[in-house]
């Protein structure tokens, strides 16, 4: 006979309401503070809309208006450095972190603050666009960042924040502070992947993060009930074993309880949790029109949620209370309008019958491109260089084994180091036992993850974006960057130039190629050219053991996330590595001329770098081969490079991997643009086929770059000379 036992989740679901009596016991101070604030976001975001109507505002704007209740009640509580981000729609939740941060306990009949100006003006200017801005008018309305008053930034892609906010809560878990994280995010975001990924992380790490949902029952025109069986959304936390709430976002207290029973849970270990607020967006995705406007909602819904207003809400039960009275919350919203007038007139200017930005105010254009990197660190004090390195006793040493050898020296001084990855905490050091002894030997700071390559590369670039830690994450082969290509490219890698260039993120991103092993396209690729096309990374590929101890040790100095490619076929390579010092940099920026030539000059790295030398010195021809060791476009070293082209006027890219994601092509057209007048021929490349590598042995090196290959490119660029190769050479190389 079939058994049925009714089950239940391991997590608390709740449903948490207000009554009268909880508005009596409420601190008179704290619905006085949720009073102002909302009048201030509410008066903040109308003027926006007032500005976005005028044609002022560059971009969306998506006003929070009507939400005002979730965003106040749920961090009025919360401490200075508590830290919250969220989503484009994020003005209300960033103004309230900035203003509990920068004037707290505001009362609402008494004079506002300097320090509320300071906030509403600057808030104001970044969404303009304007040097005065935050980010110096970089991020607008959907990236504000604060980091002084706790504010992470908001996000434009739904749910990308999510993972950042995971690394925030893991530093605060690491550090031991107390401090907890809250994500903000809206009911679109629940069935988005790096979301659910980070619940379950988030989860299976016992982070004290805070996933907070606005549900306001839309995303742009589509409602929730259309898009999810479970409309419910706090449902899906009690299946990751997160306790969950669910209350009426209109009541600014009862979201306040609700938060106060979530953060004494996070600050007692026993996180995350999730809140989901029930509120209404009273005006359409975007601009100043109610979604009735555009026929997805019935006016009779969008009165009905009017009438449920929660500042409306809070003053009434503060007029109950007699804590205050009809005229002065008239007079609250007087000042706050006129407030946010006269900020919005020190930001545009009349011209004729119209109104224009103060021309003074936009950011300089040379500004554009400051900022996408950080200027690499002065050599440490008491390492030594990679030429003092070069003269020390050598002892010879696998390159994986290097590997090793590095990362436990590194975690064994810097106690800022965090490395994560698939498998890297068993199989004797990952899959290729690169991580070898570094799970026992530092517990706690070797964490194997679950399959989620977005949530935890995200998490990975919160914790460095943080500060206090340096996450070094193993991806398991490049091509999974594409799973994890949001946190990669639009966070991770955009982060310092988005905010204004003052958001360091000292993160490393292992990976490796691993073409010639079988497993096939999904698993083969050369991730150099995709990130040297995408801003913010930068780029080494060792292709020695000493280069791979100096430039990774180089590296864990960077203020900028750096991608170490590393090659399968040199990982069991052997190479001369100093005996006794682990310690010394190999800079970033500096290439190195393996082989010394006058023909031609041969630009490659990594694993291509030996096969380019057996090639070379099998056909006899006397090529200036450059393993060039950093690839991204600031660190490229046109010195070395350009002074090789000055000498042998002719250039020979080789790189293994596909041709359309290929390294060469960036790199040949900038050479032909700076050394055009020193080129006796165009650049000339090696590169794999347009397909990726497959399965089948015979298909799969026909797909990439190796000897044969090079051996024709070294005789086209010899023929192009006029002085062609013998063909027998070149047969024995085919």
């Amino acid at each position: 006979m079939v058994t049925r036992t009714t089950l239940s989740a391991a997590a608390p679901w709740t449903a948490l309401a207000t009554g009268p009596e909880d508005w009596d016991a409420a601190d008179p101070a704290l619905l006085g503070t949720m009073l102002a604030q909302m009048h201030l976001i509410r008066a903040f975001e109308e003027e926006v809309l007032v500005l976005a109507g005028e044609g002022l505002v560059h971009g969306p704007a998506h006003s929070s208006i009507g939400q005002e209740g979730g965003a106040v009640g749920s961090i009025v509580g919360l401490r200075p450095s508590d830290q919250i981000n969220g989503s484009h729609r994020g003005h209300h939740q960033f103004l309230a972190k900035a203003l509990a941060y920068a004037a707290p306990g505001l009362d609402p009949t008494g004079a506002l603050p300097e320090t509320v100006d300071r906030v509403l003006y600057r808030t104001l200017a970044e969404i303009l666009g304007l040097e005065p801005g935050f980010g110096h008018g970089r991020g607008g309305s959907m990236h504000l960042r604060w980091a002084e008053a706790g504010a992470l930034g908001t996000n434009a892609i739904v749910g990308g924040g999510v993972p950042l906010a995971a690394g925030a809560a893991m530093a605060h878990k690491l550090a031991g502070t107390g401090d907890i994280a809250v994500t903000c995010f809206g009911d679109g975001a629940m069935n988005i992947g790096a979301t659910l990924e980070t619940m379950n992380l988030a989860a299976a790490w016992s982070l004290p993060l805070l996933f907070f949902v606005e549900n306001n029952f839309y995303a742009v025109a589509t409602r929730v009930d259309e898009v999810t069986r479970e409309a419910r959304l706090s449902g899906r936390a009690p299946g990751f074993g997160i306790p969950a709430w669910r209350v009426d976002g209109m009541d600014p207290l009862a979201v306040h309880l609700a938060t106060e029973e979530a953060a004494a849970l996070l600050r007692a270990g026993r996180g995350p949790a999730l809140i989901e607020v029930e509120v209404y967006r009273y005006f359409h995705q975007n601009g100043p029109l109610p979604g009735s406007a555009f026929g997805y909602r019935p006016k009779e819904e969008e009165a009905a949620w009017r009438a449920r207003d929660p500042l409306k809400r809070t003053a009434d039960e503060m007029i109950r209370r007699k804590l205050i009275d009809e005229a002065a919350v008239a007079d609250l919203r007087d000042r706050c309008e006129a407030l946010m007038r006269d900020i919005a007139g020190r930001l545009v200017e009349p011209e004729g019958n119209r109104r224009r930005i103060r021309p003074g105010l936009w950011p300089d254009k040379a500004f554009v491109d400051v900022g996408i990197r950080a200027p690499l660190p002065a050599h440490p004090p008491g390492r030594r260089t990679e030429e003092e390195a070069r003269g020390l006793p050598m002892a010879e040493r696998r390159f994986v084994d290097a590997i090793a050898d590095l990362l436990n020296r590194r975690f064994a001084t810097e106690p800022s180091l965090v490395l994560m990855g698939e498998d890297v905490h068993r199989l004797k050091g990952g899959t290729n036992g690169a991580t070898r002894g570094l799970a026992d030997a530092h517990p706690g700071r070797v964490l194997g993850t679950p399959i989620s390559e977005g949530a935890f590369t995200g998490l990975a670039g919160g914790l460095a974006i943080d500060g206090r830690y340096r996450p070094i994450v193993e991806l398991m082969y490049p091509d999974f960057m594409w799973v994890a290509a949001d946190q990669v490219f639009n966070q991770i890698g955009k982060a310092r130039h988005m905010f204004g260039d003052d958001t360091d993120v000292p993160l490393v991103l292992r990976t490796k190629i691993a073409m010639g092993t079988g497993y096939g396209s999904q698993h083969s690729l050369d991730p150099a050219g995709v990130f040297a096309t995408a801003p913010g990374w930068r780029i080494v590929a060792p292709a020695t053991p000493f280069d791979y101890v100096g430039l990774m040790n180089a590296a864990l100095t960077c203020r900028d996330p750096v991608l170490v490619i590393e090659h399968v076929d040199l990982y069991q390579m052997t190479g001369a590595v100093p005996a006794d010092d682990l310690d010394y940099l190999v800079p970033l920026g500096r290439a190195r001329i393996v082989r010394p030539g006058t023909e031609m000059t041969v630009l490659t790295y990594s694993a291509m770098v030996h096969r380019t030398l057996e090639t070379v010195d099998a056909l006899g021809v006397d090529a200036e081969v450059i393993d060039l060791r950093t690839l991204d476009r600031l660190s490229l070293d046109w010195e070395t490079i350009g002074a090789s082209i000055r000498r042998t006027h002719n250039v020979l890219i080789v790189e293994q991997g596909a041709r359309g994601t290929s390294y060469g092509g960036m790199l040949a057209d900038e050479i032909q643009r700076r050394y055009l007048d020193w080129l006796d021929q165009p650049v000339q490349r090696v590169h794999g086929r347009e397909a990726s590598p497959t399965i089948s042995r015979v298909l799969e090196r026909a797909a990439f770059a190796g000897p044969a290959e090079i051996a024709a490119g070294l005789a086209l660029t010899m023929a192009e000379k006029g002085r062609p190769l013998d063909a027998a050479a070149l047969g024995a190389l085919a």
